[in-house]
């Protein structure tokens, strides 16, 4: 079995408590640039990333060591840190020197050394500081240390090649839990099994109704054995179709021959806040009993998870965690690394400090990567490299704080009153600076250090923590600022200022993601154009797009224009009368459930009022801001009863798209919108910045997120091939050409309705 010298060490080398108090560590650029900073140093003869390789016990070992002096027998490892480096955690500390001595064992034994000196080099990124431990080892006491470390892992590494030979053989011959496919459903699978075989990427249009969570998955499994693949990632935009997916595997296991032999290890990752058992401590041994001698029961709750045959869901973990008294968040983070499918949201392959994204790193893995909803990504992706510092959360603080962290505050409070005098005429309107402010990202520095020593040596502080958080994510995208970011300024009051990093361009951040996959699949009933996703999420050159037709046919559908309402904003209130009117015909015509969207609930209200008065025998119910996800559920409720009435809704909300209402529970749609983000100086900035590097920046500020969002609202009526409705688009623009061409095909394949209201 093949296997990375970290991944050895992290199996076998820990021991004692978890222990995750808060030091400030470097971003990955800061610790590449520490890394090449030191290598630089060291002069001629000095080789970096060093590859050592070996045998030993029947395990094929492999890694690059940071550095070697061939002239000084001196081998080196470098790690990055922030700060104090007694905060460096004595867990973490064992584990380097681990790695270090591993390297050794290695080193020795490929070049015939008999002693060698090693060199633990602890680099403060911040001072430009390094920091060195040293001792000298003979050839004999590193293999046998490193033969020890592998007779640890040599019976899990024997059960691990065991378990991937009977999940391949199984995934081979894999059964499709129905009869038969889906209309076009097999296209769907076969279209998704040739990119996993080719290791492409690829961008799929799959119109609603074709079962694209199994259609997906199913091929996707088949494949692995066939591409050689280690890990199969599914990943959500939303939790509740992360739920889909979890059921599509118990659909596929129970369909097969001795389902209760299953040898296929599925893990769903849920937030560390579902996860959690005791939320009010901190992730230690001195305050959490479940963080207490963890790495030391980890191997017995490891084997049991490895052995359940159980999908491991949030449950399941939680039940073998609490019989080996640890914490079932940490054991879900350690079972990614042994699992064969992982189901969770995005982030957790896309983020700053995405787990799965390290491991394919650390461990060369051939992972196959599936994004459902991934029309979503590229908000989702703007949003994980976004941040925003407050201004009143530092000064609430500074009122209560402890005087050993006084100094800190009060020169972050300093700095923001320098910003403040710098950019705070404005008012609430947002100023949006041509750079970061020096001072204030400056004084974080010191903050989070401060705030560091502190809470290691006190009882946990919640609202410390949060501030540190804060800072800490604030410095790391300060680190990587530039023109995929945009820095805004707001003021609402006295003390009131913020500060946010709103990235703009996510490219930038996940085309080194999906680089590392060995297979990128997106999938999603709207992903048209496929340039656009292509440009801002960053996939590489030659990922394909694909839309296959739709199952449904034109016949199912009437779409209905208004040429002659319009929903600009200057237009709103006189265009409520006639939409109420309209809307008021459309049930009268066919009483039944319609879901009726618009741009926000203000316009929403004016409408509701306005049937109201029209119509006060139509049965209405709206959406509400912040409504709870039983009120959501109430609301959903209403469909699926015998009372025919009109929901108002707003577009993009919960209710426009990722949820089902086939048959009579949704029979038509009024979409009272084009969808269009508003024309305000900060979409105007990203049209310019979106102009300036893809030649595109109307279509990819305004037009095409816009109207993804209206395909999708109205994309809740045809759920079935049985399912009948109309759709009103509300808006005379979506008659021109430019407009209705980025509207699904299917829609059109016979003549379009255009009725006009009476009263248009």
């Amino acid at each position: 079995m093949k296997v990375a010298v970290r991944t050895l060490c992290e199996f076998a080398a820990r021991h004692g408590d978890l222990d995750f108090r808060y030091t400030p560590a470097p971003s990955s650029e800061e610790g590449i640039a520490g890394h090449r900073a030191i290598q630089a140093r060291r002069g001629y003869g000095y080789k970096s990333e060093y590859l050592l390789t070996g045998e030993c016990l029947g395990l094929e070992l492999s890694g690059r060591a940071d550095g070697y002096k061939p002239h000084r027998g001196r081998l080196e490892e470098i790690k990055t840190h922030r700060g104090d480096l007694s905060r460096i955690r004595d867990h973490q500390r064992a584990l380097h020197r681990a790695q270090l001595r591993a390297y050794g064992a290695l080193l020795c034994r490929q070049e015939n050394l008999a002693t060698l000196e090693l060199a633990l080099v602890y680099y403060d990124t911040g001072r430009d500081k390094e920091t060195p431990v040293t001792e000298t080892a003979t050839a004999v006491e590193l293999w046998q240390e490193l033969e020890g470390l592998c007779d640890q892992f040599r019976a899990w590494a024997e059960q691990e090649d065991h378990h991937r030979e009977q999940r391949d053989a199984r995934l081979t011959d894999l059964r499709f839990p129905f009869p038969e496919f889906r209309p076009r459903q097999r296209q769907l699978a076969e279209t998704v099994y040739k990119n996993s075989r080719q290791g492409g990427t690829l961008l799929l249009e799959a119109p609603t109704g074709l079962g694209k969570t199994l259609g997906t998955l199913f091929p996707s499994l088949m494949a692995l054995p066939a591409a050689g693949q280690d890990r199969l990632y599914y990943l959500t935009c939303r939790n509740t179709a992360r739920q889909l997916a979890v059921d599509a595997i118990e659909r596929l296991r129970t369909a097969q021959d001795n389902p209760g032999h299953w040898p296929l290890r599925t893990l769903e990752l849920v937030s560390k806040d579902d996860a959690c058992e005791h939320p009010d401590k901190a992730c230690h041994g001195e305050s959490c009993p479940l963080a207490k001698g963890f790495f030391d029961r980890l191997p017995d709750a490891r084997a049991e998870a490895a052995q359940t045959g159980a999908t491991l869901t949030r449950d399941v973990l939680a039940r073998i965690a609490a019989g080996h008294g640890i914490c079932p968040y940490f054991l879900a983070q350690e079972m990614a690394r042994w699992s064969d499918v992982v189901i969770g949201d995005v982030n957790r392959m896309f983020d700053q400090s995405a787990l799965l994204h390290g491991l394919v790193r650390q461990n060369q893995w051939r992972a196959a990567v599936l994004v459902d909803e991934a029309h979503n990504l590229v908000d989702r992706g703007r949003g994980m490299y976004s941040v925003r510092l407050d201004q009143q959360r530092l000064l609430r603080i500074r009122k209560t704080a402890p005087r050993v962290l006084k100094a800190h505050l009060d020169r972050t409070a300093r700095a923001w009153q320098g910003v403040v005098r710098d950019h705070g005429d404005a008012g609430d309107t947002p100023v949006f600076l041509d750079g970061l402010p020096s001072a204030l990202v400056g004084s974080l520095l010191g903050l989070a250090s401060g705030l560091t020593d502190f809470l290691a040596d006190n009882p946990p502080d919640l609202v410390l923590q949060e501030l540190l958080f804060e800072s800490v994510a604030f410095m790391k995208l300060a680190d990587t600022f530039g023109d995929h970011s945009l820095c805004e300024f707001r003021r609402t009051g006295r003390g009131r200022a913020s500060l946010t990093i709103q990235n703009l361009v996510p490219a930038d951040f996940l085309r080194e993601r999906f680089a590392a996959a060995a297979s990128v699949l997106l999938f999603s009933a709207t992903l048209s154009p496929g340039g656009y996703y292509r440009d801002l999420l960053g996939l590489p050159d030659d990922s394909r797009f694909t839309s296959l037709p739709s199952p449904f046919t034109a016949a199912q559908l009437q779409v209905r224009f208004t040429p002659r309402i319009s929903t600009r904003r200057a237009h709103r209130e006189a265009s409520a009368q006639p939409i109420a009117h309209l809307i008021a015909g459309q049930f009268r015509e066919r009483p039944g459930h319609y879901l009726a969207f618009f741009s926000s609930f203000s316009y929403l209200k004016t409408v509701s009022d306005a049937l109201a008065r029209e119509a006060p025998e139509i049965p209405q119910r709206a959406q509400q801001p912040g409504m709870s996800p039983q009120q959501r559920a109430a609301f959903l409720d209403g469909f699926r009863g015998p009372d025919a009435s009109v929901a108002f809704a707003v577009l993009g909300g919960v209710f426009s798209e990722g949820i089902d209402l086939p048959g009579d529970q949704l029979i038509g749609a009024f979409v009272a919108t084009l969808g269009l983000p508003p024309f305000d100086a900060w979409h105007e900035i990203l049209k310019a910045r979106l102009q300036q590097r893809f030649g595109a920046g109307y279509d990819y500020t305004y037009l095409i997120p816009g109207l993804q969002k209206v395909a999708q609202a109205a994309g809740r009526v045809i759920r079935t091939p049985e399912d009948e409705g109309v759709i009103w688009l509300i808006d005379d623009r979506f008659l021109r050409p430019e407009v209705r061409n980025r509207l699904p095909g299917w829609w059109f394949e016979a003549p379009a309705l255009d009725v006009p209201s009476t009263t248009d």
